[in-house]
């Protein structure tokens, strides 16, 4: 296992889980569908965002099952995207920008996402599927199914 995953495991913030195939390839799919509206500039930004987000959660919450791991907090598991995808920092930062904004959407219903950020969010997403697409043929070796 990644150290540093590792780590996370020991002082309780990840949790071992074995791989599921089955799973893994659900979270795939419901990335990818999500991401491809995202990207249709008929939706509304409000719309488009909450599908770029939520289809960037479901493919970097892939990666980490692809490590037999789990993670409850959305935002551990956007952090994680380093070692499970060797992703930059920069672009999981953006991810973190918009799981502030989306927090502030949802829970004080101020909506302030522009263009910049959605093409941001966007294009780092479409990252993450190229990636997590390249490992989908590869189980992790201790996957148990």
């Amino acid at each position: 296992m990644i150290p540093q995953l590792n780590n996370l495991v020991n002082i309780g913030k990840l949790k071992s889980e074995p791989f599921s195939r089955q799973e893994f390839d659900g979270l795939v799919r419901s990335g990818a569908v999500r991401l491809k509206d995202a990207e249709s500039k008929t939706l509304q930004i409000e719309s488009r965002f909450d599908l770029a987000y939520n289809a960037a959660h479901a493919l970097s919450l892939a990666a980490l099952r692809s490590h037999d791991l789990r993670s409850e907090n959305r935002y551990l598991v956007f952090q994680c995207l380093e070692h499970t995808l060797g992703l930059p920092a920069e672009h999981w930062r953006v991810l973190e920008l918009a799981h502030r904004k989306r927090n502030v959407a949802e829970y004080a219903g101020e909506f302030e996402i522009d263009e910049s950020l959605m093409e941001s969010l966007i294009r780092v997403t479409r990252e993450i599927h190229r990636r997590v697409i390249a490992i989908k043929g590869n189980p992790p070796a201790t996957g148990a199914s």
